[in-house]
This record gives C-alpha cells, sequence and structure tokens, in this order.
C-alpha cells in the first residue's frame, strides 16, 4: 500500500472527512485490521483564508508547495489537497515535488461521466466557480459543459463556506438555500451538481436534491485509496 500525503486544514472538517473516508474505504476492500497509510500537513486555515480574500496567491503557492515538499520528505508517495479552491494553484505545487498530485476536478469530473451525464452544475467558493482553473480544466479534458450559479446565488453560496461551514456551522436555513441554488441550476440544464467545495457535502445530502450531488471530498478520497491500493 502506498502513502497518502494529504494537505489539510482547508478546512479541518472536510480534511476530518478525507481521513474517515480514506481509513474507512481501506478497511473495506481489504479486511478489518487494515487502515489507509496517511501523512497529514494541516495549515491554520484563518491565515490561509486572508490570503485568499486578499489575493495573495504568490504567497499561498510558496506555503502549500513548501507542504507538499514536506510530505514527500516524510515518506508520502502522492499528494492530496484537501480543498477545490486551492487547486488553482495545483501545477505549481505539483512541480516542486517528484510524486503525482491527484487532482480534485479530474477525480470529479470522472465521477460525473461514469454517470453518463454532459451537463453539470458547480458550487464552490467565488474562486472556484468564477476562475477558469476549475471549469476550464472540465470542459476542456471531459468534454463536460459546466453551469455555475447567477450572481446572487454565488455570493450566498460563498458567504455560507467561509461564515459557516469552514467553522462546522451547519444550519437548516442555509440547506434550504442551497437547494434552491441547485434547483436554479437544474432549470438552467443541469443533469447533476458537483459540490465543489469539500465543507459543501457536510451541509448537502443526496436526499436533498432531485438530481445526483458529486461530493468532491469524498470522490477525491477515493480517488486517493484508489491510487494507494494500485499495484
Amino acid at each position: 500500500m502506498k502513502t497518502i500525503g494529504l494537505i489539510g486544514g482547508m478546512s479541518w472538517e472536510s480534511s476530518a472527512e478525507y481521513y474517515r473516508i480514506c481509513n474507512e474505504t481501506v478497511q473495506s476492500r481489504l479486511d478489518g485490521s487494515h487502515s489507509a497509510k496517511i501523512i497529514m500537513w494541516s495549515v491554520d486555515f484563518a491565515p490561509i483564508a486572508d490570503l485568499q480574500h486578499e489575493g495573495h496567491w504568490d504567497e499561498l503557492s510558496s506555503i502549500l508547495s513548501h507542504a507538499a515538499l514536506s510530505l514527500e520528505k516524510a515518506g508520502a508517495d502522492m499528494i492530496v489537497i484537501c480543498t477545490n479552491t486551492m487547486h488553482c494553484l495545483a501545477d505549481e505545487i505539483a512541480e516542486t515535488v517528484n510524486i503525482p498530485l491527484i487532482h480534485i476536478a479530474d477525480a470529479a469530473a470522472a465521477a460525473v461521466k461514469s454517470d453518463g451525464l454532459k451537463t453539470v452544475g458547480l458550487l464552490g467558493t467565488s474562486f472556484t466557480m468564477e476562475q477558469g482553473f476549475y471549469r476550464d480544466r472540465i470542459e476542456e479534458n471531459y468534454d463536460l459543459d459546466v453551469i455555475i450559479p447567477n450572481a446572487a446565488d454565488r455570493d450566498s453560496v460563498h458567504t455560507i463556506i467561509y461564515e459557516e461551514l469552514v467553522r462546522g456551522t451547519i444550519s437548516e436555513t442555509s440547506r434550504q438555500n442551497y437547494q434552491e441554488s441547485v434547483a436554479r441550476l437544474v432549470a438552467r440544464g443541469a443533469q447533476g451538481v458537483i459540490l465543489g467545495c469539500t465543507e459543501i457535502g457536510l451541509l448537502l445530502r443526496p436526499e436533498d436534491c432531485d438530481v445526483p450531488l458529486y461530493d468532491t471530498a469524498k470522490i477525491h478520497a477515493l480517488a486517493a485509496v484508489e491510487a494507494a491500493l494500485k499495484t
């Protein structure tokens, strides 16, 4: 079994899900006494969030590249960034190490394609929804159409992530807000929705919507386990 290197803490709530899913999946795939080989580098999210909103992406690249290099030196066989937003720096981070980086958008797009969908909605931070690093990768590499919410919904989705979900707050009002955003995406042609923030799956459940929801934290963690168990 290979060792999974997790860059976590963005936020710790979703990073804990990665750890749980990886271990539960390895236990299920092998037997009851097995667990995943994991090394985690967990950052303090508050300064990371500040740097994101201030646009200091070069500084963020240095922080996460250092984390990736530290994981490699510690014995990790792959890098998994436990957040969608920071994949805007995935190429730069990957260049600092000699081990593969498992890209969260690739894992999500592969799951959507396997279900035969053509058009998918995307929820996430404003960075993930509005910048091209995520949508363009999916559309260009997987022949999928990606729809993002309208401006008001994007603002609401982003605010709930940073003011509630990364702080462990789960609100029924916010769940309804997300359900309404999903419904508007579906009305515009989305056949499913990528939960492109690793905390959204803590709030929005499969039974909350009438279309498939692609929880990127779960999908990404499963992709890491597949890579770890591949011979």
